[in-house]
């Protein structure tokens, strides 16, 4: 089997394996275990070993605990709460902009913005959301551990040449933007935490997000594939309730994530970056994962989908509108002419037909 077909069949593997086993477990937070798998397997990697898994766990208790440290502060002390709350969101991004820690910067993320907002909703739920964030970690790797010995990588491979990094300027300001383009949903998550989890969660999957080309690339890239995996996320249920069982669930992941995989890693044709499709998935579970609960305790599913989905579309609308305005400002206050992460002039990649 081609080496590109190997890493699709794997990543669509463990999503499927890990997002039933979630399920199956009746984790209280069912959408962890299939966004950390599109968050884990984006990277054609062995999986970690068992020690390092056990570090692994550690920083992501660490990290995410920050949170509940943060939520007396937000009871008490507001305003400085939320100014450090706000470093912590700069500091993840750059880590995951100039460090290229792309799980560190999400978990730190996560703890600053969504475990705080949880906390002041109910301590108790916290404290179950980093553990979920843990134990949903753990299940991936090991679902991954099972998975790559059946679709292994190539024994030897040449190493890619490594992307230039951004000057420090230029990482301070990406950094910086991503920061101001969660914060205020960060904010309303502060004062109504029931409505705009979701919401907030799909807000720090766009910040984390280093977006390529123009502004408006970057623009129409966030809301094709929040449509797109909203659209999916429909098509997804309706099938899902023909037949509501664990293999249905399964066999649909698979065959998910066999198309999202294809798509990742060029074996069908795209002109979007691997960046748009992992977003799609991560769209579609963030949505689909709270709908299977909503049904599960009585409430009026569609009303609630319908809700969150607007709410997606009213994010990455601002954010879209957050860039164009902060880029518009510091084009005008250095002189220079503004994009996102690449000098003006440059094209998209082109299209990528078959396996390269």
């Amino acid at each position: 089997m081609e080496l590109q077909a190997r890493r699709v069949f794997r990543f669509a593997l463990v999503m499927a394996l890990a997002t039933t086993l979630g399920f199956a477990l009746q984790l209280t937070f069912t959408l962890l275990p299939p966004v950390l798998a599109v968050l884990l397997s984006l990277k054609p990697a062995p999986p970690m070993k068992p020690r390092a898994l056990l570090t692994v766990t550690v920083v992501i208790l660490l990290s995410t605990g920050t949170g509940l440290l943060l939520t007396p502060l937000l009871e008490h002390y507001p305003p400085t709460a939320v100014l450090l709350g706000a470093l912590g969101l700069y500091v993840s991004s750059y880590l995951t902009v100039n460090l290229g820690q792309q799980a560190l910067g999400a978990f730190l993320a996560m703890g600053f913005a969504l475990v705080s907002a949880m906390g002041l909703a109910s301590p108790e739920l916290a404290r179950l959301m980093v553990e979920s964030l843990a134990g949903s970690t753990a299940l991936v790797i090991f679902c991954q551990w099972l998975i790559h010995p059946l679709f292994p990588e190539d024994p030897v491979q040449a190493t890619p040449s490594a992307p230039l990094p951004a000057g420090a300027e230029r990482s301070n300001w990406i950094a910086l933007r991503s920061t101001l383009v969660v914060l205020p949903v960060w904010l309303a998550a502060l004062t109504d935490p029931a409505t705009w989890v979701a919401a907030l969660t799909k807000a720090l999957t766009i910040g984390q997000q280093r977006t390529h080309g123009g502004v408006r690339q970057a623009g129409l890239e966030l809301i094709g594939s929040t449509l797109l995996g909203g659209c999916l996320a429909v098509l997804f249920w309706i099938v899902l309730g023909v037949l509501p069982n664990l293999w249905t669930l399964f066999l649909l992941t698979l065959l998910l994530g066999i198309y999202g995989g294809a798509k990742l890693h060029g074996v069908l044709a795209t002109r979007h970056p691997p960046s748009f499709w992992a977003n799609a998935l991560m769209t579609l579970w963030i949505l689909l994962a709270p709908a299977v609960a909503d049904s599960a305790s009585g409430k009026d599913v569609y009303q609630a989908f319908a809700v969150r989905f607007v709410l997606f579309v009213v994010i990455t609308l601002y954010a879209w509108a957050a860039l164009v305005f902060l880029e518009s400002w510091r084009a005008r206050r250095t002189g220079r002419p503004g994009s996102l992460d690449q000098p003006r002039g440059l094209r998209p990649p082109p299209l990528r037909r078959g396996l390269p």
